[in-house]
């Protein structure tokens, strides 16, 4: 299932970003490309205003005149005179005579034909003489080409002398080719990267919900299994009731009893935990005097560990120390779960110290013993729900949640809990708060 969650994130997030940029990138070209017309254009009309200048201080238009603006302007000539051409493009190009023939028509027809916003005309009045030159665009209808045209026109008496200039337009067009390859490359690239990234960054961002779901399944595998044993108990107790005397019944009916407890403290665990997950953990704060809380928590285990002849005891600070903001129920739970955990894996003629240490603005509460201890392997472990460090589960007073509720309880105050290895061997776990 996380497989096609991933892969349809994946999708989702690099599909959304890719849209985005490509729209801007088209954005980006149109606007590019209409600025290089512009400019373009915009060339080719301050070239036209200086021939136009040249031609009014020249009394004689030369060949060689000619060609040299064409060269500089990648520019094409046209001159008539009242309508007749010049020899000058048959002399100058006769190979192209007749295309060029067709292309001065095609350019004269095609400004006849624009509407009148898309020519630019300019005129201006000389002592004897008119000049006025209109620029537009047109497209060849043989050759299919784009050209910038302009038709320069110097009236002096009868005489009229006409220019048409023309600039092709397949270098920038080349150009607009070649920029929209470059940014369907760099889109690309820029798309297979923003996949990868998607991948990594939604597998990184579904990591935890994986975990956290196998967590779940492992946690309902577990309770099942401990609910499995008591319930099976108390079903097989049952049965035995039905045909047994009333004095074999009373020991059964004491069975029942026993082993619902054990699923009451079972489900209780497990509610405490879940209130826990939808971070509805309830926790009351209020000022503590925690050498009063472990003296309490001493006086309630002292005579369970005198049971199994095991030496608790308490050490606290001489000097008198400020109150705590914690929940004193839920410290005190927390300090019984570590007492009950250290009487039971500590062997008989074994010893328990439980102390509070005060270093500036932290409180530390540590509960050492000196019993079977815990490996490093089990260590990375021992606050994980339903585990245990003894593998078999044969003992019935614990059900493997007791240290996640204290790790839950801890966290709930902004402090920490940890286990490390007692100096006699054992093991110390240390609350900071």
């Amino acid at each position: 299932m996380f497989k096609k969650v991933h892969l349809r994130l994946t999708l989702l997030c690099a599909g959304i970003t890719a849209v985005i940029m490509l729209i801007m990138s088209l954005c980006y070209l149109y606007v590019s490309e209409t600025g290089l017309y512009r400019n373009q254009f915009q060339a080719f009309k301050n070239d036209i205003n200086t021939i136009s200048t040249n031609l009014e201080q020249q009394t004689v238009i030369s060949m060689e005149w000619l060609s040299k603006m064409e060269a500089q302007g990648n520019y094409r000539f046209f001159v008539l005179d009242n309508g007749v051409p010049f020899l000058y493009n048959q002399l100058n190009d006769p190979e192209q005579a007749e295309t060029n023939a067709r292309l001065l028509l095609e350019s004269r027809n095609a400004m006849d034909t624009l509407p009148a916003q898309n020519v630019t005309v300019t005129v201006s009045d000389g002592i004897n003489s008119t000049l006025s030159h209109s620029e537009y665009e047109f497209t060849s209808p043989s050759t299919d080409t784009r050209y910038f045209c302009s038709v320069i026109q110097m009236g002096t008496g009868s005489s009229i002398l006409e220019i048409v200039v023309l600039s092709s337009l397949l270098r920038l067009e080349q150009q607009i080719e070649e920029q929209r390859v470059r940014f369907l490359l760099i889109d690309i690239a820029a798309v297979m990267l923003l996949g990868l990234f998607a991948w990594f960054f939604t597998g990184i961002l579904l990591k935890p919900i994986a975990e956290n779901q196998q967590k779940q399944a492992m946690f309902v595998a577990a309770a099942s299994h401990e609910l499995r044993t008591p319930l099976s108990v108390i079903l097989s107790a049952a049965e035995c009731c039905q045909d047994s005397t009333p004095e074999k019944q009373a020991g059964f009916i004491k069975t029942i009893y026993q082993e619902g407890l054990r699923v009451s403290s079972l489900v209780t665990d497990m509610l405490t935990l879940s209130q826990s997950d939808s971070h509805r953990f309830p926790v009351r704060k209020e000022p503590t005097e925690l050498d009063t809380l472990l003296m309490n928590s001493y006086e309630a285990f002292e005579p369970l560990a005198q049971e199994k002849s095991i030496r608790l005891s308490v050490t606290l600070p001489q000097e008198g120390l400020p109150l705590c903001n914690v929940d004193p129920e839920r410290i005190s739970q927390v300090v019984a779960i570590l007492l009950h955990n250290a009487i039971s894996y500590t062997p008989e003629q074994g010893r328990i110290i439980l102390s509070l240490i005060r270093h500036k603005e932290r409180f530390a509460i540590s509960v050492q013993d000196n019993g079977i201890g815990i490996s490093d392997a089990d260590k990375k472990r021992i606050f994980d729900r339903f585990y245990r460090v003894e593998k078999s589960r044969s003992r019935k007073d614990h059900f493997g949640l007791g240290l996640s509720i204290a790790y839950e309880i801890v966290k709930a105050h902004g402090g920490s809990i940890q286990v490390t290895d007692a100096e006699d061997g054992g093991s110390c776990f240390t609350i900071i708060l």
